[in-house]
C-alpha cells in the first residue's frame, strides 16, 4: 500500500487533489474566531479523503514534502490576506532542514501587504529536527520578520518544555491527550506547561475540545485560545468565509 500511495502522491498537487482545510480557532476570552489552522487534506478520485497521518510520513521520506509545503504556506499566506485573521500552518522537520524552505518563505512573506506576525508555523513537539543549531538560525531569521514559531502537539508522547526555549516559540498548543486527560497527572503538567510558556510571554492554544467541560478546564486553567470539534471541525475555505461573514 505504500508504494501505492507513493505512487498516487506523486501527481496529486497538478491533479488539484491536494488542498487546505482550515479549522478555527477561539480567543477563550471572547469566544471569537481569531485564527485559523490549515490542514492538509488530500482527496483521491478512488480512495476518498486520506488522513495526513497516512501521506505525510510517505511524503517526507520520498521527497515530496517541500513542495506539499510551500502549496500549504502559499495558500495560509493567501487567507490570511483575504480573512485579516492569524493563520498557523504545519511545517515539516524535513522542511526546516532545508534552508531553500526558509529563503523561498521568507521572499514570499516579503512580497505580502498584511503583517508578517499574522502567520505561524507550527512544529510538531518530539519530532527529530535534525540540525538544531541550523533549523534555529533559520527560524530567527523568519521571526526576525514577524512569522510566529508554535511548538505543536504538546503532551503527546515525548512531552518536554525544551522546544521553548530551543527555538525561540511565541506559542505553544497543547496536544488533546492533556486536554481530556482529568489525571492529577495531567493536570500539573498542564499546568506547569501554562505557567512556563505564560512567564516567557508565549501564548497556549488547547487543541481537541469536544465538550464544555473541556472548554471550562481549559479556561480555568489559563489558555489563551481554543481550538476543537466543540467550535467547528476543518473545513474548506468556503466554509470559513461563511463563518466569518456571519460573525
Amino acid at each position: 500500500m505504500r508504494s501505492e500511495i507513493s505512487r498516487a502522491l506523486t501527481h496529486a498537487l497538478d491533479r488539484s487533489e491536494i488542498a487546505a482545510w482550515f479549522q478555527p480557532q477561539i480567543d477563550l476570552l471572547s469566544n471569537r474566531v481569531v485564527a485559523v489552522e490549515a490542514l492538509c487534506r488530500w482527496n483521491h478520485p478512488e480512495w476518498g479523503l486520506v488522513g495526513p497521518n497516512v501521506f505525510i510520513p510517505v511524503a517526507e521520506e520520498d521527497g515530496m514534502i517541500g513542495e506539499i509545503g510551500r502549496y500549504m504556506a502559499t495558500q495560509a499566506i493567501a487567507v490570511m490576506a483575504k480573512w485579516g485573521i492569524d493563520v498557523s500552518v504545519n511545517v515539516s522537520p524535513a522542511q526546516l532542514q532545508d534552508s531553500a524552505f526558509a529563503t523561498w518563505l521568507g521572499r514570499l512573506v516579503q512580497r505580502i501587504s498584511h503583517p508578517a506576525r499574522r502567520l505561524t508555523l507550527e512544529i510538531t513537539e518530539g519530532r527529530h529536527i535534525g540540525n538544531v543549531s541550523a533549523v534555529v538560525a533559520r527560524l530567527d531569521r523568519l521571526r526576525a520578520m514577524g512569522l510566529g514559531i508554535a511548538i505543536d502537539d504538546f503532551g503527546a508522547g515525548q512531552a518536554s518544555l525544551t522546544q521553548l526555549k530551543r527555538l525561540h516559540a511565541t506559542e505553544l498548543k497543547i496536544d488533546r491527550a492533556l486536554v481530556v486527560d482529568e489525571s492529577p497527572t495531567a493536570e500539573r503538567t498542564m499546568g506547569t506547561a501554562i505557567t512556563v510558556a505564560h512567564d516567557a510571554g508565549i501564548r497556549v492554544v488547547a487543541e481537541g475540545i469536544e465538550t464544555p467541560q473541556q472548554l471550562e478546564k481549559v479556561k480555568t486553567m489559563g489558555c489563551d485560545r481554543g481550538q476543537g470539534y466543540l467550535f467547528a471541525r476543518p473545513m474548506p475555505p468556503g466554509q470559513i468565509d461563511a463563518l466569518l461573514t456571519a460573525l
